[in-house]
This record gives structure tokens, sequence and C-alpha cells, in this order.
């Protein structure tokens, strides 16, 4: 059975798409409302404003709430069906009108907004088994420019406890000895480190120095 919680982990609310998708605009946030079951049941769908979903399935019938397709000992035929287009409703909504939130750290973000405006690269999310790490592409010949990860600092050899948003990024290969110290540069995590370099995205190297390693990247990656 869906977790609505855990539908929007990592994501963050697009209120313009919400409206393309058809949910009105509220003063407590946006409602959506769709038929269940050739109608038997309208299902609203309530986003806050700070971006919390909820839904509840209604019995036009009766008028009153139908709640067994949140009951997992429940596994008729027809329950089944009702939670199957329940389901797929939140699916295509938390798809049309969320986008993932994975990258917490400032220089992250603006790393996004910077090949974003640049490059009108988008970050695409490859795999379902590792939902933290994302790559950026050129559009002209595919090839990966920059990927962007959350890792446990302690797998970059640092002696430190918990996480921090890193990017790969593609160099010159006679540069790289030059380059990796083990605290500003790495050698290119989960990445061919005869060609990739690693950066955390925690300030310490300037992010005017971060936007050129990607021009560089992005040019290796024309070749």
């Amino acid at each position: 059975m869906i977790d609505v919680d855990g539908l929007l982990e990592k994501r963050r609310m697009k209120p313009d798409q919400l409206i393309l998708f058809g949910f009105l605009e509220t003063e407590n946030g946006y409602v959506y409302s769709t038929d269940l079951i050739a109608g038997k049941f309208e299902m609203l769908v309530f986003i806050t404003k700070e971006g919390k979903l909820s839904a509840e399935v209604i019995d036009r019938s009766s008028k009153e709430r139908y709640i067994l397709h949140r009951v997992p000992v429940v596994d008729g035929t027809f329950v089944r069906r009702v939670r199957a287009e329940y389901e797929r409703v939140l699916d295509l909504i938390v798809t049309a009108c969320f986008e993932p939130d994975v990258f917490k750290s400032e220089s992250a973000r603006q790393v996004i907004c910077y090949i974003k405006e640049k490059y009108c690269g988008e970050l695409e999310f490859l795999w379902e088994r590792f939902p933290e790490n994302a790559v950026f592409r050129r559009q002209d010949n595919a090839k990966w420019y920059a990927a962007l990860l959350v890792v446990q600092k302690r797998k970059l050899g640092l002696d430190a406890a918990g996480v921090v948003d890193i990017i790969d990024l593609r160099v010159k290969p006679e540069d790289i000895s030059s380059l990796v110290d083990g605290r500003r540069y790495f050698a290119g995590f989960h990445m061919n480190k005869r060609y990739w370099i690693t950066i955390c995205l925690d300030g310490f190297v300037p992010i005017d120095e971060v936007y050129r390693r990607i021009d560089e990247s992005f040019l290796l990656a024309s070749k």
C-alpha cells in the first residue's frame, strides 16, 4: 500500500504545475478532484501551502468517506481496483507537480541554478536504487559532464561524520595529479579516476572556481 508521506520525501512542490494539472488554489492550499471506478467514487487530493499532501475517497452513493483501500488487511478484488486507481492518481500528481529536492547545501543549489541558466541542463535521476545520485548531460551528444551525489564524508577519506553534497566533473588527465589533494579536490567518486575529479560542495572551494570547472567539464564532454 502506498505511503502518502513517503511519496514526497526529498521532493519540492511546483505550484505552477499544480494549476496546470487541474488543482484549484484555495485559502489553505490546493485541491484536486477526480473520479474513480467510473464515477462511483470521488477522489479529493489536498496540498497545503507548505507542500504536505493528503487525499480521501468519497462514495458518491452514500456521500461518506471510503477507507477500505487504506486498510492493508483488506484485499478483495473491488478494493484492489480502488486502491490501484487511487495510487495511480497520486503517482501522476507527484511526477507532474513535484521535483526532486535531494541536494540541500547552498553550493549545490547554486550549481543547479548555474547549469540550468547557462546550459539549460536539468538533473536526471537515472537509478531507482540510488535516489541521491543524479547527472547532467549535454543535449547534443548525451554525454555526462557533471554528477551530483550525496555521500558519507568518510567515503572520501575525510575524518568527519555525516554526509556531504559532491559534484563529479571531467578534467584533462594530465591535470589530475596536480589537482587531487584530499581536501579541495578528490579522485572521481564512482567515476574513472583518470578523467574525473570530485569536489565537495561545502563552500571550501569557492563557487566561482566550481563554475569554472563545470565549464571545462562541459567542453571536455563535447569530444
